[in-house]
């Protein structure tokens, strides 16, 4: 909600959209956060650097890019003043970069003769430059007919609008995933083209989840047995690990290609749901996360750990040409642990 003016109708419109659809976003598998940007009190635009470098000096920028991070698209309900958007709402956007970047934003506006229509346009103009993706689809209230004593009367047609453009951008927000994915601070170049690696967290769990069903079938298949945690998990069980878990996932086009996990036991590093989807195995995915996962080892662990199936005799090849021998153990049968030793770098010589 863009608009400050005491007074203003804004909160009346930003509070209709809030009941018109959020009864809707559990449907939609989206979270509404509201907004007000009289609640942030952004001073106009006071940091010394330019936004597209993120370094943010004063806690209320700070602030407002931990916000807009987090956020996958917005809905803006602005009135038009003199032809154009308000300058709190200008203000607001310019004060950060990589934090708007392929999230689609659509317009509730409101005004008398155009209905707030110029506003929008005026917002188009600078939304795109900051590589934010307005949508199709608007709700634009005239004030004349939509109002009576100040106050917003009912409309089951604005509803059923507001509904198309919710709609709308989570279909669009979903879209654009991988573009933001792509654009994250942490991720990284992954091993193929166009490929990028982060490490995952509990919001991965679903994708996990068919990663591991799709990719453990062969190893139920050559061990002949079907008492495999991975093939079973429910979505939660991996959110529940993989809060405790350092993962590593890679990603193309949207699409998790390979994972594997990792955390320390002791002074032991424990590896582990090393994974690549069966369509996309020998160009050196494995070898790539195996790799990153040894390198994410803590600096006073002595040794890295890791199982596979007694009979997965693929497996053993790869993990002995990596420097991995068998480890006595004891656990379940059927099962073959190996280790090697953890290579520290040497420190420089003065």
């Amino acid at each position: 909600m863009s608009s400050t003016r005491p007074g203003a109708l804004g909160p009346q419109v930003g509070q209709w959209l809030i009941d018109a659809v959020g009864p809707h976003t559990a449907a939609l598998g989206v979270e509404l956060v509201p907004v007000a940007l009289g609640d942030l009190h952004l001073p106009f635009l006071d940091e010394e650097q330019h936004p597209s470098s993120g370094a943010y000096q004063h806690e209320h920028t700070r602030r407002w890019s931990r916000l807009v991070d987090t956020a996958d698209g917005f809905i803006v309900v602005t009135p038009e003043y003199n032809h154009g958007m308000p300058a709190t709402l200008k203000n607001a956007l310019d004060y950060l970069s990589r934090e708007w970047a392929w999230k689609p934003i659509g317009f509730v506006s409101y005004g008398n003769t155009s209905a707030g229509t110029r506003s929008v346009q005026h917002a188009k103009q600078v939304v795109t430059a900051l590589r934010l993706v307005p949508l199709g689809a608007t709700v634009a209230i005239r004030l004349g007919d939509a109002t009576t004593d100040g106050r917003l009367l009912p409309d089951a047609a604005r509803d059923q609008a507001g509904l198309h453009l919710l709609d709308e951008l989570v279909r669009v927000a979903n879209a654009l995933r991988p573009l933001r994915e792509r654009a994250r601070a942490e991720a990284r170049p992954g091993p193929l083209p166009g490929s990028y690696a982060r490490r995952m967290s509990c919001d991965d769990a679903p994708e996990v989840t068919v990663l591991q069903r799709c990719c453990w079938v062969d190893e139920a298949l050559t061990n002949d047995t079907m008492d495999l945690p991975a093939l079973h998990e429910s979505p939660e069980q991996v959110r529940e690990w993989l809060a405790d878990w350092h993962t590593t996932g890679i990603w193309r086009d949207g699409r998790l290609l390979g994972m594997v996990r990792a955390r320390r036991v002791n002074t032991d590093w424990h590896v582990g749901r090393l994974a690549v989807v069966p369509d996309e195995r020998g160009q050196g995915l494995g070898r790539w996360l195996l790799r990153a996962a040894e390198a994410a080892a803590d600096p006073d662990c002595d040794r890295i750990l890791l199982t596979t199936g007694a009979k997965s005799l693929q497996n053993i090849d790869f993990y002995h040409s990596e420097g991995y021998r068998p480890v006595p153990t004891v656990g379940p049968g059927g099962v073959t642990c190996l280790g090697k030793d953890v290579t520290h770098p040497r420190p420089r010589r003065p």
